[in-house]
């Protein structure tokens, strides 16, 4: 069914509204229409490209500041997180992740996203790892959007432990997983956080 452009404009603010981190190529298979013209519809209706709504989002969804390492030091950009409790990151694969001879990611870069927010969960000025059981599950190609979702599972206050599965998917199936113990100086974030 061919819409007007008002009413796919119309349709694409509430589709981005609804889940900003849609794709322009996602948009255009969606409204049957090219990407140019999703990218046009865009700037008329002054909607950011992707890579700053993600931004955006990120901003308005950190609000408690992650402690235990600069946001710049995490692999992947951080959209949502609630310290001590969970954490998603987003990663877009590009070439220079990938093998050259296959276009399959490389091992390391799934690990650092999933090693690095299972740190930024923590709610401590220091987390490191101590052990992690990992499993890469299907095979990541240049392109794919990895989606890693960090949940608290449990603690040990008082050997200063933190337990978190991590997952991580593209269009949602699992390519990765792993259960991380990470270590950090705090028994619990809220109890023992003395800084305010």
């Amino acid at each position: 069914m061919k819409r007007s452009k008002k009413e796919r404009q119309q349709l694409l603010l509430q589709t981005i509204d609804e889940n900003p981190f849609i794709t322009d190529e996602q948009l255009a298979a969606q409204f049957e229409v090219s990407v140019q013209t999703i990218r046009l519809d865009r700037m008329e209706l002054s909607i950011p490209e992707l890579r700053e709504r993600i931004k955006d989002v990120a901003a308005k969804n950190l609000e408690n500041e992650v402690k235990s390492l600069p946001l710049d030091e995490v692999i992947g950009e951080i959209i949502d997180i609630e310290l001590d409790t969970r954490a998603i990151s987003i990663l877009d694969v590009q070439e220079e992740h990938v093998f050259q001879r296959n276009g399959i990611a490389r091992g390391h870069h799934l690990f650092a996203q999933a090693n690095s927010l299972a740190v930024a969960v923590i709610n401590d000025e220091l987390a490191l790892t101590v052990k992690a059981n990992v499993a890469f599950v299907k095979p990541v190609k240049a392109g794919d959007r990895v989606i890693t979702k960090a949940i608290v599972k449990g603690k040990n206050i008082e050997k200063n432990r933190t337990y978190i599965d991590v997952l991580s998917t593209v269009n949602n199936v699992i390519v990765f997983k792993g259960e991380f113990e990470m270590y950090h100086t705090k028994g619990t974030g809220e109890q023992n956080d003395t800084s305010d």
